[in-house]
């Protein structure tokens, strides 16, 4: 049967939730095309503020990887903007030329952040905080700047505050009104928040109106309409978001703040839906996750022709935390006029209440400092429940009084646990029973909760635990590798040693995965401890690796690779520069960089010019998409440089060639220092090493990135040679112990540093180490090498992965 060809413009969370509920729905009816700006695929933007904080990666707040798209058929093109739809033709065009047609079309156009209409605003330092680009810009100037203006007092900005003060940055907040996120929180809740904020660092400026952004290239002070003006390096642009219309006003659709649609999603054109935070339904338009995947849902049915319930508008509330505080608000949380409020303060333990009644219903609330019963008031305010048969202070006390009776237990089963995606206490439950999942991963893999802003997993574990009993095991809640199966890291290693098992999918049989296929958390994990336990049996899965793993190099924003030949210990040669040089050229490179790793960039080359660049150039590859060992930074030493006491260069290579190529739960960086001051950043590298007169300090567990952590010192030598042993010894206990994607700082905080050093300091179990990973080092093989040499490998490498 031919399939129906659906189009989605835009890859952010509503449009993509509504392809995933038409997966659900049938994965036969359409040949899916997804178009997106970014050159990223499917990613949590509620998280960003995580990431700017240090607490976690691009990487991990990604929803769906590549392979997720390649997994289910879908074609997805980044990096292009749909500028032009033809509805005669049924056919969208992109900035590059691109044309794709159409049997039905989906925009989710998202939203673009609202840019104050002042001069200056084009000034260098200054951002929106919307996507990945903006947080790494962030990132970037808190590296050489320190005072940071953040002009918005909302949710957004707030968030943006907390992860610039992170980062080291005095930060100043401007806020146009007398308080705090007020479209979340009423005057009492946002004077609690300030005072909480002001604690932690943050200035705070209300109702101030910034009229001009003043310096040179780079900006420098604001101006306010009072006169006065603040002094500032870096100005964080968070004052709202309006919805993002112009292709749909250019295409005929009918658009007011948003492009109206009907109570199925549907515009006044056929075959054009559109659903999010472009959208405008009964004259509202929403920017919380919750209401966007309610629209898709219901349009997901609509265009799979399942009858389904319209979509009748939301009932919005925002539960998080905000800088380490509880916040949670719904419905109309401001009363007056038929709107009357009982408000309970503690201001000993910082905890404010209060819900807000029209007659004999709850219509808002608002909770600060302690917001467990949240989703309960919630529940009640959705439903419009009767409730002048009960006290309504009693709404206010914790579920049980004394009794201790748990909240979930006494939830209706109607009643929601998760907002973000309208997963309901009686949907967990069913997933308990009919497709027996025992842990928080898994509820999360099966409902999707939790699997927004993650504030609901408490509750899911409670609701877990109250459902299985004694059956409940709390150990499994912590780490499982994912949602497709119960065990842990260590009980899955643990399982191939003793059941030989030899292949991912063997794993996944025998273990008892809950999906046949596994998922793309799960499958490049399999892959690493198979080849960990089995180094000299087990035949590398390349299908099961990252996309930058598979093409050796690193994919980049306009969909060209950046490729990185190795130069041990960042020493190289008139030779290698001519190689590097003449490929560039050749090659029409966009841009050569020296690296922080002391290596070359070469960026800008065509995947279908890998193969060619790597065997021209000739050179190892210095595996900067790699699991493995990264760089080895070192100074120039005591050969030329007065003041160094050690042969840094001559070690750094000799650790480099002994540890290249084999793989690593995460990337590896070593630094050899020939004296202390440390030129080669030894004290922030997974593996540091610092000379002193006669002998090298080791320095391990250091991370330089956005969670700066200082190494500790493992220990002091006398030779190169024993450093070498001790560092080969701790790479392969690292290889041996970590999990999948976790860094060495993490791995030593949760293993335990003296833990470690027993082990490592040990001479017997040093010696098996190195000779345990000496059996790894003899099967590892430049695989860059192998595809170079190999028409067939790199035939099938190259129709596999398709990039855009």
């Amino acid at each position: 049967m031919k399939k129906n060809r659906l189009v989605l413009i835009g890859n952010g969370m509503a449009g993509v939730k509504t392809i995933e509920e038409i997966l659900k729905i049938s994965k036969e009816k359409f040949e899916i095309t997804i178009i997106g700006e970014e050159p990223h695929p499917n990613y949590n933007r509620i998280l960003l503020s995580k990431v700017l904080q240090g607490d976690t990666t691009v990487e991990d707040i990604t929803i769906n990887d590549w392979s997720w798209y390649e997994e289910n058929g879908i074609r997805l093109i980044t990096n292009e903007k749909v500028e032009h739809i033809c509805t005669a033709d049924q056919t969208v065009t992109t900035n590059a030329g691109t044309v794709i047609s159409y049997d039905e079309l989906i925009l989710a156009t998202g939203s673009q952040p609202f840019i104050l209409p002042i001069a200056g605003v084009d000034k260098e330092g200054v951002t929106t905080f919307r996507d990945i680009k903006d947080t790494d810009e962030m990132l970037k100037a808190s590296k050489t700047y320190k005072k940071a203006a953040v002009i918005g007092g909302g949710l957004l900005g707030l968030e943006a505050a907390r992860g610039l003060l992170n980062l080291g940055m005095q930060v100043s907040v401007i806020h146009l009104g007398k308080s705090l996120m007020d479209r979340q929180l009423d005057a009492t809740a946002a004077e609690l928040l300030k005072e909480e904020l002001e604690k932690q660092g943050m200035r705070f400026l209300l109702e101030k109106n910034t009229t001009e952004i003043l310096g040179g290239e780079r900006v420098e002070r604001l101006c306010f309409s009072d006169g006065e003006e603040l002094e500032c390096d870096l100005v964080v642009m968070a004052v709202g978001i309006r919805p993002n219309v112009e292709l749909a006003q250019s295409t005929g659709l009918w658009v007011n703040r948003g492009i109206i649609v009907s109570d199925y999603l549907e515009t006044n054109i056929p075959h054009i839906y559109a659903v999010g935070e472009c959208v405008e339904h009964n004259h509202i338009t929403y920017g919380l996750v919750a209401p966007l995947f309610e629209q898709a849902k219901i349009l997901a049915k609509k265009i799979c022709n399942v009858e389904t319930t319209p979509y009748e508008g939301s009932v919005t509330f925002t539960q998080l935390k905000v800088s380490g505080v509880e916040v949670f608000s719904a419905g109309e949380f401001i009363e007056g006029d038929d709107k009357k409020a009982l408000k309970v303060l503690d201001e000993q333990d910082g905890i404010y209440k209060k819900l807000v009644f029209r007659n004999n219903q709850l219509v808002g609330a608002v909770l600060f400092g302690d917001s467990q019963e949240g989703n309960r008031l919630f529940s009640l305010i959705k439903k419009q429940a009767d409730i002048s048969d009960t006290a309504k202070i009693s709404i206010l006390q914790p579920i049980g009084g004394d009794s201790g009776e748990n909240l979930v237990a006494s939830m209706a089963a109607d009643e929601l646990v998760c907002g973000c995606n309208g997963v309901s206490k009686g949907a967990i439950v069913q997933a308990i029973h009919e497709q027996g999942c025992t842990t928080v991963n898994q509820i999360k893999g099966c409902t999707s909760a939790g699997r927004s802003c993650g504030g609901c997993k408490s509750m899911v574990s409670d609701l877990l635990e109250l459902t299985l009993g004694d059956s409940f095991d709390a150990s499994a809640q912590k780490e499982t590798m994912c949602s497709c199966t119960t065990l842990s890291r260590d009980e899955v290693v643990e399982a191939i040693k003793e059941k030989g098992l030899m292949h991912t999918r063997e794993v996944m049989n025998v273990l008892n995965w809950n999906t046949s296929d596994g998922c793309s958390k799960c499958r490049p994990a399999l892959n690493y401890y198979l080849g960990m336990v089995y180094p000299t049996e087990y035949e590398d899965e390349n299908e099961s690796r990252y996309v930058n793993e598979r093409l050796h190099a690193n994919i980049q924003k306009d969909g060209s690779f950046g490729v990185v030949p190795r130069m041990y210990g960042g020493v190289t040669s008139p030779d290698q520069l001519r190689k590097i040089a003449d490929v560039a050229e050749k090659y029409n490179a966009k841009l050569l960089k020296v690296t922080g790793g002391q290596r070359i960039d070469i960026f800008g080359i065509e995947k279908e010019d890998l193969p060619k660049v790597w065997e021209e150039l000739d050179m190892p590859s210095g595996y900067a998409y790699g699991k493995t060992l990264r760089t080895v930074k070192t100074c120039v030493g005591e050969s030329f440089c007065r003041f160094g006491t050690q042969d840094s260069i001559g070690l750094g290579i000799a650790l480099e060639k002994r540890l290249e190529r084999v793989g690593t739960p995460h990337k590896f960086k070593m630094g050899v220092s020939a004296c202390p001051r440390n030129c080669a950043e030894s004290g922030i590298k997974d593996f540091g090493i610092v000379g002193v007169d006669g002998a090298w300090e080791m320095y391990v567990g250091g991370n330089g990135g956005t969670h700066l952590r200082s190494a500790d010192l493992l220990g002091k030598v006398s030779t190169a040679e024993e450093v070498i042993e001790y560092a080969s010894a701790y790479f392969q206990y690292y290889r041996e112990t970590g999990i999948y994607m976790e860094r060495t700082s993490k791995w030593l905080e949760r293993i335990g540093f003296e833990n470690i050093k027993v082990v490592i300091d040990d001479p017997k179990q040093r010696r098996e180490l190195n000779e345990r990973l000496n059996v790894a080092l003899t099967v590892h093989d430049e695989p860059w090498k192998k595809i170079i040499n190999s028409p067939k490998l790199r035939n099938e490498l190259f129709e596999k992965v398709e990039v855009h």
